[in-house]
């Protein structure tokens, strides 16, 4: 006998999207409204800023952003100057994206803006409990790697 379908206001993958776009919505209000940002341009300037050089490919890879919206993110950063293209010497056909200086200046005044809001949001959440939250999200993320793996041989 199957079980039953729970309402969507119960289903984790509802609860864990929409509360997901809250944190990100709140967030990004403030660093849109002070810095001109949209989520996807934040959130290339965050890998960027935290990780260095990358290719718009490993960018898609490391934060599961649909490639289009990366692309078009990447465009407004490189006209607005805070991110530049140098070409992949080990493949022709692409490019290392790094933020410019302007671009490093800019990510360095809202990583701050950033937390603070965050410290907000999960104040009322304990630290250890924040650590078994992000040790369930990467289980959960390792879950959905698995399966688009596809089963073991």
């Amino acid at each position: 006998m199957a079980r039953p379908i729970p309402p969507l206001t119960d289903f984790l993958p509802y609860l864990l999207a929409i509360t997901s776009n809250a944190v990100s919505g709140r967030i990004a209000d403030d660093y849109r409204v002070r810095f001109g940002l949209r989520i996807p341009e934040w959130r290339v300037m965050a890998v960027l800023g935290d990780g260095g050089s990358m290719t718009q490919r490993e960018m898609v890879q490391s934060t599961v952003m649909d490639k289009v919206a990366i692309n078009r993110a990447c465009k407004v950063l490189e006209e607005r100057g805070l991110v530049e293209r140098s070409p992949n010497q080990r493949d022709g056909r692409s490019h290392h994206l790094e933020l410019t200086e302007e671009g490093r200046k800019l990510y360095s005044e809202v990583m701050p803006m950033t937390y603070h809001i965050f410290e907000r949001i999960f104040a009322d959440i304990e630290p250890r409990e924040q650590e078994a939250l992000k040790a369930l999200l990467a289980r959960i993320r390792d879950g959905v790697v698995a399966i688009d793996r596809g089963p073991k041989a």
